[in-house]
């Protein structure tokens, strides 16, 4: 018999894993250890620069506080002395109101501020002078607990009090912005300070700075000088941020970034691109080809053009492997089909030669025998010949229509006395594999020949359906002829029970027989529905 023609299969697609999403290469994060590290050092840099500036300001701040002592001692020395002399003569005056020497004491007192504008004014109760010259001022209000009574005149200057105890007698003395800023000598302070006389919100300004830029910085203390709730206020300038200190302070940042920046360029240029572009060449490669590698050659890194030149290779001896394991998958698949074929040649030679000698036999029982024999060929062939047709697709074998052409081949080899034997089939598609859809033809060809042998007019139905556990199916064979009888227990026990015990265990399951049904039923494994 002819061959057939030789087709090659066709090669299965080979399915590709996903290329996972990038994550942080090592370049980047050589460029993160190195900018942390930077980083650090610019950190510290400017800590460095800070701290010195915070020591210029603490030098600064024991400065103006040594100037703002010896500022307020001065004046507070130079005005409460003032105001004892006239504490002096109001007490003097209050008891003798024409007690002269105590007003020219007062006045010698006086006579050296009276220079600068300075004078002093006793009044008794009326309002009446006692002493000294008229003041531009009203009596100020004591303060709770001083003695001295305080209140500044914007821009004029300060304006001092006394009252006797019984109040007979009271003076005012002013102090003019010359006398005052006499008091405080600027030639003594390291640097120039400001210097202000505060009372309630009031202000007078002894001594000014010149004009701050923007990034000035001031510090002030302030300093009680113990007379009518007055107190001085001292500012000197602190360390300006100047041009310098800013770029001191910006330099490390930028070269720390400038750093980041270089290196990230660096890495990027002579890393991490060109291993993209290695890493998308090998996510594009195809089983069989060879990688083209003439992207990656001129990449600035040797090790990198190495490891493509790997790859090369490496896909090289696949496609050979490949192309060796494709041509022997063509000469096995040509050897598979040769040896089916040969055996479907053989199993027909061998049906012939059984049906020749059939036709020889003289007696019943040997045409009987022949066609037991003849059954289960034809069972083998039917099962042979549909798994060569499915093993292209290698889907496994239809049940429906094995058993189909099954049933179709036991009626043609029925004995004279069954001619009339009904054989209905109620067979879901379901594949099964070539060792499951053997042993199920000869179970359903002996069962089928035990039925006829008990009653060769009975009908026969032979069902198979899905079972309730995923992936098994169930043959039931259900037949009148099968009910539980003297000759069915005497066919069994001598001839069929064995072989069926023995195809059950080929299909791993236990055959159950329902003797007043007359039914007998397997589960058995399956690959799918076609």
């Amino acid at each position: 018999m002819a061959n057939a023609p030789i087709i090659p299969a066709p090669a299965n697609p080979v399915e590709r894993p996903p290329v996972p999403a990038p994550r942080l290469t090592t370049g980047a994060k050589l460029v993160l250890v190195l900018g942390s590290t930077l980083l650090i050092l610019a950190a510290i840099a400017v800590f460095a620069t800070l701290q010195t500036t915070r020591l210029a300001d603490s030098e600064a701040s024991g400065r103006l506080r040594i100037a703002a002592n010896e500022d307020a001692r001065a004046i507070a020395t130079e005005l409460v002395g003032d105001m004892t002399a006239l504490r002096v003569a109001v007490r003097a005056l209050g008891q003798d109101p024409l007690d002269m020497p105590s007003c020219a004491r007062a006045q010698g007192v006086f006579a050296q501020q009276s220079m600068t504008g300075a004078r002093f004014l006793i009044t008794d109760r009326t309002g009446k002078t006692l002493c000294g010259d008229p003041l531009p001022a009203a009596l100020p209000v004591l303060a709770d607990g001083s003695p001295i009574g305080a209140d500044i005149l914007a821009g004029q200057g300060l304006v001092l009090s006394v009252v006797h105890q019984d109040g007979r007698t009271q003076a005012r003395a002013f102090f003019p912005l010359p006398f005052l800023r006499t008091l405080i000598d600027q030639s003594n302070h390291t640097s120039a300070v400001a210097s202000v006389i505060e009372l309630d919100g009031e202000s007078l300004p002894l001594a000014s700075l010149p004009g701050r830029g923007a990034l000035g910085r001031m510090k002030s203390i302030r300093t009680e000088l113990g007379i009518g709730g007055l107190v001085l206020r001292t500012s000197a300038p602190s360390a300006p941020i100047t041009s310098s200190l800013i770029v001191a302070l910006a330099l490390p940042l930028l070269m720390w970034l400038a750093a980041v920046v270089l290196g990230w360029f660096i890495v990027d240029r002579l890393l991490i691109r060109p291993l993209r572009q290695l890493r998308g060449i090998v996510a594009a490669y195809q089983p069989g080809e060879t990688l083209d590698i003439s992207q990656v050659e001129a990449a600035p890194a040797q090790e990198i053009r190495d490891l493509a030149d790997t790859f090369e290779a490496i896909t090289q001896t696949v496609a050979t492997h490949e192309a060796g394991l494709a041509e022997g998958l063509v000469r096995q698949t040509k050897l598979t089909r040769e040896v089916h074929h040969r055996v479907k040649n053989n199993l027909q030679v061998i049906s012939s030669l059984i049906n020749f000698h059939a036709r020889g036999a003289t007696g019943p029982e040997a045409m009987a025998a022949y066609s037991s024999i003849q059954r289960r060929v034809d069972a083998l062939a039917v099962v042979h010949r549909h798994h060569f047709a499915e093993l292209e697709e290698n889907r496994g074998l239809n049940l429906r229509t094995m058993i189909g052409e099954l049933a179709a081949n036991i009626r043609a080899t029925a004995p004279e006395n069954a001619a009339g034997i009904g054989i209905s089939l109620d067979v879901a598609p379901l594949l099964v594999n070539q060792d499951v859809a053997v042993a199920v033809a000869f179970l359903v060809t002996e069962t089928i020949e035990l039925a006829m042998n008990c009653d060769p007019a009975a009908q026969i139905r032979v069902a198979v359906k899905p079972a309730e556990q995923e992936g098994r199916a169930v043959v039931r064979v259900v037949s009148r002829a099968l009910v539980e009888t003297d000759e069915l227990r005497h066919l069994i026990g001598k001839r069929y029970g064995r072989v069926m015990e023995g195809l059950a265990r080929q299909l791993r399951a236990p055959l159950h027989h329902d003797p007043l049904t007359g039914a007998y039923e397997i589960s058995i494994a399956i690959v799918g529905r076609d």
